[in-house]
């Protein structure tokens, strides 16, 4: 019986919280659509992972704000597909819309800004533009 009642108390404290995180950030269908995205990508399916990329960051946008890190993580999935397959006009702005935001959200110091540039080196990069 002691169980059974710590067990409800737990499944009850999980639902009342439940509103509240998904509340901070995208939500679970963000997701579930993020998660199709990188299978797509790492399965090098770039045409019908940027359709579901842009899916992702309109779905970003609308639940979290324009200026959430969640957009950051769907503008960054998206232009890792574009780089993929060499479009690389398309890349930059959406690397420096990811890292605008990552710094006023995180700030200077975080290791997703970090992660922001390097991906901005990586496209230079391969453009010949040292």
């Amino acid at each position: 019986m002691k169980y059974l009642l710590a067990i409800t108390t737990t499944c009850v404290l999980l639902c009342l919280s439940t509103p509240a995180v998904w509340a901070e950030g995208a939500g679970i269908e963000w997701d579930v659509v993020n998660d199709e995205v990188m299978e797509l990508m790492r399965t090098g399916k770039y045409d019908r992972g940027i359709v579901l990329a842009k899916k992702a960051l309109e779905v970003a946008e609308q639940n979290s704000g324009p200026d959430h890190p969640h957009v950051a993580t769907s503008l960054n999935n998206l232009a890792l597909l574009y780089r993929a397959q060499g479009h690389y006009a398309q890349v930059e702005p959406l690397y420096k819309r990811a890292l605008a935001i990552r710094e006023k959200a995180l700030g200077p110091d975080h290791p997703r800004v970090a992660m922001s540039l390097n991906n901005l080196a990586l496209l230079y990069r391969a453009q010949g533009h040292y």
